[in-house]
């Protein structure tokens, strides 16, 4: 399952959610604020992982055979950066909307990334060896 859904329709059912029970998260006049700020800095993260992927000319694909351990960058705080702007951008989302709903999902969410994506990383080990080992103790799976 592709890393973009697993986080687009817990938070679209959220958002319809809300359309019908409004729960406010936030003071009406911080929302819009608050999430554009969160947006923004999802964006720059998340962009930052891509354009070091891309630098590496590795995928970007979870389910493709990754080419080149990439440990320096956003990769050097995060080894998932990519799915951390991901949650950025998911819970701007939620402040711009002024929603308490997406919340009540980013656990499930959390749940299918792990369980779907985040543990074929293993094959990193074999592919990588003791790199990856001594990167995966250095750097957090998330932040």
């Amino acid at each position: 399952m592709d890393p973009q859904l697993i986080y687009a329709v817990p938070l679209a059912a959220a958002l319809l959610f809300h359309h019908w029970y409004p729960a406010r998260l936030l003071p009406a006049q911080l929302a819009a604020p608050a999430g554009i700020v969160l947006l923004i800095f999802s964006f720059m993260v998340g962009l930052a992982a891509v354009l070091r992927l891309r630098r590496a000319r590795t995928t970007l694909q979870p389910w493709e055979p990754t080419t080149t351990l990439i440990t320096d960058g956003p990769y050097r705080h995060s080894r998932n950066p990519i799915y951390v702007g991901y949650t950025l951008l998911y819970v701007g989302v939620a402040c711009w909307a002024n929603s308490i709903w997406p919340f009540v999902g980013l656990p499930v969410v959390f749940a299918a990334m792990h369980r779907v994506v985040i543990i074929r990383e293993a094959y990193l080990e074999r592919r990588f060896g003791a790199v990856y080992r001594a990167y995966r103790h250095r750097v957090r799976r998330w932040l």
